[in-house]
This record gives C-alpha cells, structure tokens and sequence, in this order.
C-alpha cells in the first residue's frame, strides 16, 4: 500500500515544473513506484550522506547544478552509491540471473537513466514517504509540541496536514541513531499523553506508521498516564469532579448511540441496498420522507385545532356506527374533528348549540372582548404556516440532495474508495457484516456496470428509427393518457347528476347512496393500476443504453398521469361541488371533499395490496410452478414512487377540509414500507443489469415539491381566497371567503387597540395583495435555480481541474524525457570530443 501511495503522490513545485504545476494532483510517471524500497533506498546512499554532511535543506536540484553536473557526466558512469552497495547491486544482479528473472530490477534503474536524473526523482516527496520511522516520529513530536503550545486557543487538529511527508533533506534520515530515535519517541508519548483524547486519536491515525507502532505508542501513552493518575494523589473534590465528568460523557455517548437507534427500519432499509442496490433503496427512503412530512403535518394541524376544538366540543347530535365509515368516510365520522364543518366559528371556549347559522359576525364581536382562542383565525393561519413550513423543508431538502447527487465523483475514483476504505471495521455481529458485505457488493456492480457502459455511435437509418420508436410510444402514452383524463370528466359529471337525481328521489337506500360515492374513487384507482401497465409494455418496444434512462423516462409518462387525474379531479371538486352543493343535498361541501379525499385514499391503498398481490406474488408462484423458471419480476420503481406522490398531494389537498386526515396518510404509509418491503424480500429479484441511481432522490424530492406541493398549494390558495364557504358548518360559515377571517380579525384589534392599526395595515399589504405570494413563490424557484447553477459551475471547474491535473502529468513526463535526451547529447558530444582527442 505504501507503494502504491507513493507512486500517486504530487511533485513539488521545482525546476522540473513551473508554480502552476504545483497543484496538488496525483502524478503517475512512465515508471512504476519503487518495489523494493530497501533497495532504491541503498542506491540512494551517496546522496543521503552527502545532503547529511553538507547540511542541504534545498526542496529540490537547481538546473544550474544539474548543468553544470552534466558537463561532468563523462566521469558519472558508476552507479549513485558507493563500493559497498555497487558489490550488493552487482550479488542482487547474480541472484536475480540464479532465480530466473523471478525478481524484477528497480523501474528507475531499468529505464537506463541518469545519475542526475536519478537525483532530481529521489529528491521528490513521493519518493521519501514512510521511509524513516524517526524522522516521522520527530515530526509529530513537533506538531504535538505546536499543538500543545496553541491550545490556549485550542486549535482544530483539521489545521494540521492530513498526511505526512518528511524529507530526507531536513531530517537526516540515516543520520538518527537509535539513542535519538528512542529520545523523540519518549518525546513524542509526552506530547501525546498531554493532548486531549480526541486531538490525540487524530493525531495517532494521521502517523504514517504501521499499526503496530500507533498501538505501541498508544499503549505507552495509556501506561504513562496509569502512571501519573497512580502517584497523584487527588482529592475528594478532584475525584468527585473526574467521576462526574466521565459519567456525563458516559451518559451522552449514551443518548446519542439511543437517538440512532430511534431511526425506524435502519436494518431494513440496508438490507435493501444490499441486495437490490440504490434504485430501490431510493423508493424507501422517499416513503420514509414522506412519513417525516405527514408527522410534522399532523403534529401542526393536531396541536392547533384538532386539540383545542376536542377539549371545548360544539354540540352535535351523534348518529350510531354502521361500520360502512370505514370506506366511505361518512355517517358517523362527520360528526367529529376529522372533517373541517365540526369546528366551531367562535372564540373558545364558548359552547353554542345554534349550529344552523345563527351565529353571525356579532357572535365573533362579542366574544372578542373575553380572547381566548379565536378558532377561525387559528384555522387559517394554522393552514397556511403548515404549507409555508413544508415548503421551506422541501426546499431546503433540494438545494442539500442536488449537492449531494449532482457532485463530480467520477466513477473510477468511487470505485477506488469503495474497494479500500468503505469498510466499517466496528462491525463485528456475523448479520451486520454479511448486510454490509452485501451492500458494498452491490454497490462495486453498480460503479462496475457505470464504467464498462459503452456509448456505441450509430448510423442514421437507426438513429432515424429509434426516433420513430419513441414517437410512437410518447403518441400511445399520450393519447391513452388523454382518453383516460376525458373518461374521467365525464364519468364524474354523470356521478355528478346522479347525486342530483338521487336527492330529488327521496326514496333511494342511505346505504345505497353512500356505496355508489365508491364508484369514481374505484375507476380513477383502475386506471392508476392498468396504465401503467401500459407504459411499460411500451417501453419494451423503445431501447435505452442504460436502465436509469428507461425509470426517468417510465416516472415521465406515470407523473402526466396522475397529475392529469388530479386535475380532473380538483375540477369536479372546487368547479361542480362547491358551487352547487345545496342542488345535490349537501349542507357542507367541505365535509363532501374530505370524504372523498379520504375514499380515494383509501382505494389507493386497497389497490396498492391487489398489485402487490397479482402483479408481484402471483406472477412469482406463476413463474415458479408453471414455467418452471427462476426469474421474478423486476420492482417498478417509477409506478410505486407516483404512487407514493399522489397519495402525498390528496394528503396536502385534504388538510383543509379534514386537519385529521395526515393521520390516515401516516398509517397508510407504514402498512404500504412494510407490505412492499416483504413483498421486495419474497418476490422480486434485482435488476439484471444493475446502475446507480445516484440522482433519484434529488428527482423524487424535485416531483415531490414543484408539481405536488406546489399544485395542492395553489388549490387550497384558490379555494380560501375565492370560493365561498358553507353557510351551515364550519369556522368560516358566516365570510364570504375564508381569506377574509384575518381581515375581519384586524378590524376588530384595530377597533379595540387604535394603537395597533400597524398590524392591520400590514397584513392588508402583505397578507391580502396576492403579489407577496407571488415573490415568495419566485424567491424560491430562484434559489432553487441558483443554487443548481451554482453546483453545475463546481461541476464544470472540477472537471477542468481534473483535466489539468492530468494534463500536468503528461508535463511532467514530458520534461523528464527532455532531461534525459539532454543528458544523452551531453554524453555523446562528450563521447566524441574523447575520441577526436585519443584519434589526435
């Protein structure tokens, strides 16, 4: 390994190099790192004793020494050593001759090289790494002494280099005795024993030593202290105080150890990327960021009006519990704080049983003068701060995964630090190692199939084709799609009539008439479960290079879908229900909305359960029995994450009309992680040609924030701002709109308080003029923007740098090639001035 180290080490800027050359880059030369060191090493002899005894402490050979050694080179044709190692090279090159060329020679050696030339390479820092083990331990016993002497201002030990390179210039290697050595190390456990333990970690990991010697001098540091803590003799105080503070550390490493394990389905989810790799495991952390945001919702909506309007209840009358509620969310949980018309348009707590519209805006007056909790005014701020909050975290949540995912790692260097240093040497369980195994396994076939995927260029009549291929497919997507929207609409007007019909014919089963509010939820859920299906029977017809490709383009055409759904669906809701809610025999449209958003929550979770029945388990036993093949199909990642992001946006969409609804959502998320993660385990296999999916969160947060959130938002921003509320139910029953519940507020703490006329005139600048909204909805589209452009310039300089980086090694070796030539016209003018002077 420390071979290899130092064949990747950077030069020094000399006079090899200019000072743009100095970069710090991993230089590889036309020669390999020296093999045996202990060899190179003893034909450096010569020079070593001479950088010892004329005190040179010079980074590199100026090229005016290097021409003026050249006009001697005539008399350089003995190897850079002395008598002892020119006998030693001379028994190296007859054992080598006796072995049968098992042994190789030394790469420089081997290249025919110079004597001047052989200098200037064991000048370099690559070529001195790790080959002293006291100037090393000098070196730390000096940054220890630094370290110790700074820690009045306590220093970060990242301010140290993270990795050592002594010279043979400065340290006189050879010249350390072992009297010397043993003084520095003595010197060094000291030092050592006087850090803090955690500077002192760092400081031993950072030695490039063996790990042998690290736990040599760590156990001379540990029996120093034992030492000193034996013959001091402390008092009840001091001993008080140590025992104080090592059970407060005690107990913290405790509680942060407690928090990691409070992270649900760590084991699981790890069991996942090992074998299904990083597509996959990319589904189950968005549903785990899902449940994160339903939490937070629930926990806002709970604390604010769920809770308070629990604790001060209007008076209701209950009807009893049928059972059918639990499809149709109605009957007896409209009576209850799930649904938006239960809560009260007063101020709490007031209990009225006037329910029928006969508070009125005196009622909101009157109960201002005794403020306790202003219920309409808690319901619309609670809702708008909610979508406020959520939209920062999402937004924060962007910026952090395209940092993340977008980052220049090329795929040959992952592959390097996922081969050496990925492993996690705590792990000891025989479980937690085969799971990590797995995991690395699968992340060098993914890294492997990015690198050997090749990009064939081909002729027009296929490029020509294959264009053709996927004109007609995004046609079929296109137009299915399209008929499966205009079905929809239609569908909804008729159900839309006949809830009209039904209300004329006072003779039609209750029961009845709640059953047929199934029928839309049902249809939009088949169409949900058969197109994509479609989709990709499609998508066998179309050819992608890379598995990454075919998933983006499958959540593409699965995302016009159910957004189109949605659409059509928002319109029959805030369109046709709303404005004409009393001609169907509804008292509260709003209740109306909820249960449907809850009905179609429901079937999407029941629809969910049959394909994972019949698509995944049926289809495997089908394969294994009658078949008789091993194959099982491949997770759809694309159809199972929009599914995940249109349950989101009927969650976002319903918390206005039922603040309990996030509750539904979350139990439906956990039963969907645990279904489909034991459906993954038991009958899926992982994808024959594996690839990382290193972009697939920052795209699933990206649909998660601009056309979920931001749809939901701008439906539930129409719907307070211009449709007006039921007249019967609900916090807003007696405004025109919900929008004006904060107005009517600040007129009446205005009225009261003159002295607070300020706040109302900033919330009728900021909060009713619609062109705040919008600049808060720009700010962030251009931070997002920003900040993509921003890491798409990282992108681009990294790879310039990378590029000059590899540039600066072809300089390199291209200057050695030049000394070299230029030492062969030396010796050869040399040559042949010598024999025009033998032949005169």
């Amino acid at each position: 390994m420390v071979q290899e180290e130092a064949c990747s080490l950077p030069l020094p800027p000399g006079p090899l190099m200019t000072k743009s050359e100095s970069v710090l880059s991993p230089v590889r030369l036309s020669v390999r790192s020296l093999a045996d060191e202990e060899g190179v090493h003893d034909s450096f002899q010569q020079l070593i004793a001479e950088h010892r005894d004329n005190g040179a402490a010079s980074s590199a050979l100026e090229l005016q020494q290097l021409q003026s050694d050249l006009d001697e080179e005539s008399r350089d044709n003995m190897p850079l050593s002395g008598p002892e190692h020119e006998h030693r090279r001379r028994q190296g090159a007859s054992d080598l001759e006796c072995d049968g060329g098992e042994r190789e020679m030394d790469p420089i050696q081997g290249e025919g090289w110079s004597s001047d030339t052989l200098k200037i390479l064991s000048s370099m820092p690559s070529r001195t790494i790790g080959r002293n083990r006291g100037a090393i331990i000098s070196q730390y016993c000096n940054k220890t002494l630094k370290l110790r002497r700074r820690r009045q201002t306590r220093p970060s030990i990242r301010d140290f280099s993270p990795s050592s390179r002594p010279s043979i210039r400065s340290y006189g290697m050879e010249g350390d005795t072992t009297d010397a050595e043993v003084s520095k190390r003595e010197r060094l456990v000291n030092n050592l024993q006087n850090l803090p333990v955690s500077d002192r970690v760092r400081m031993l990991r950072g030695m490039p030593l063996s790990v042998a010697e690290k736990k040599e001098i760590r156990n001379l540091v540990m029996q120093k202290e034992k030492r000193i803590l034996s013959n001091k003799k402390l008092s009840c105080c001091s001993q008080l105080k140590y025992y104080i503070i090592i059970a407060a550390r005690k107990s913290w490493y405790s509680w942060l150890s407690f928090l990691h394990s409070l992270q649900p389905w760590q084991t699981l989810l790890k069991r996942v990327s090992g074998r299904f790799g990083t597509g996959v495991l990319s589904y189950f952390l968005f549903l785990k960021t899902l449940v994160f945001f339903n939490v937070f919702l629930f926990l806002v909506t709970g604390a604010f009006l769920v809770l308070p309007q629990a604790v001060h209840p209007p008076y209701r009358d209950t009807t009893s519990f049928s059972g059918l509620e639990l499809l149709t969310g109605a009957g007896s949980f409209s009576h209850t704080v799930m649904y938006y018309g239960y809560y009260a348009n007063y101020t709490l707590p007031r209990r009225s049983r006037d329910e029928g519209g006969g508070q009125n805006a005196s009622t909101l007056t009157s109960d201002s003068q005794q403020f306790s909790y202003n219920m309409p005014l808690a319901y619309f701020f609670t809702i708008g701060m909610a979508f406020f909050i959520t939209c920062i975290i999402l937004v924060y949540s962007m910026s952090k995964t395209f940092g993340r995912s977008f980052r220049i790692n090329k795929s040959n260097s992952i592959l390097t630090m996922k081969t050496f240093s990925c492993w996690d040497f705590k792990v000891i369980k025989k479980k937690s190692v085969q799971i990590m195994s797995e995991n690395i396994g699968t992340q060098l076939k993914e890294l492997l199939a990015e690198l050997t995927q090749k990009h064939t260029k081909s002729t027009f009549c296929k490029r020509f084709c294959r264009l053709m291929v996927h004109g007609v497919a995004w046609t079929i997507c296109i137009a299915s799609t399209t008929g499966c929207m205009a079905g929809v609409y239609y569908f909804s007007e008729f159900i839309h009539k006949d809830l009209q019909q039904n209300h004329r014919n006072l003779d039609v089963n209750p029961l009845m008439k709640e059953a047929k509010l199934l029928s839309l939820p049902t249809v939009v859920s088949v169409i949900n479960l058969l197109l994509p299906a479609l989709f990709n029977l499609v998508g066998w017809m179309e050819t992608y290079e890379s598995p990454s490709v075919f998933a983006y383009v499958a959540i593409g055409r699965n995302l016009m879908l159910k957004m189109s759904m949605l659409g059509v669906l928002c319109f029959h809701w805030l369109g046709r229900v709303a404005p004409e809610y009393k001609s169907i025999g509804l008292t509260c449209w709003e209740d109306f909305v909820g249960q449907e958003l809850y009905r179609f929550l429901l079937m999407d979770f029941i629809f969910t359960l049959l394909d994972t029945l019949f698509g995944e388990l049926l289809w495997r036993l089908f394969s294994e029995k009658v078949l008789k093949r091993k194959r099982k199909p491949v997770f759809d990642i694309a159809r199972n994450v929009l599914d995940l992001i249109y349950g989101q946006t009927l969650a976002w969409l319903g918390v206005l009309f039922s603040p309990v609804l996030p509750v539904v959502q979350i139990l439906k998320l956990f039963l969907v992680f645990y279904i489909k993660m034991s459906s993954v385990m038991l009958n899926c296999q992982a994808p024959r040609k594996p690839y990382r999916a290193s972009q697939m969160t920052t795209i699933f947060i990206t649909l998660l924030c601009i056309p979920s959130l931001l749809g939901a938002s701008v439906c539930v921003t129409y719907t307070m701002w211009s449709i007006t509320p039921s007249t019967s139910c609900g916090p807003f029953r007696t405004l025109d709109t919900m929008f004006k519940a904060g107005k009517h507020w600040m007129e009446i703490l205005e009225k009261d308080n003159p002295s607070l006329s300020v706040l109302s005139k900033a919330h009728t600048y900021f909060v009713e003029n619609p062109f705040f909204l919008f600049v808060g909805a720009g700010i962030f589209l251009i931070v997002i923007y920003f900040h993509s452009q921003v890491v798409d310039g990282q992108r681009k300089i990294i790879s310039l740098l990378q590029d000059q980086i590899q540039n600066e090694g072809e300089d390199k070796k291209f200057l050695i090639n030049r000394l070299q030539s230029v030492h062969k016209q030396k010796q050869d003018a040399g040559k042949h001035l010598k024999s025009q002077d033998s032949t005169c």
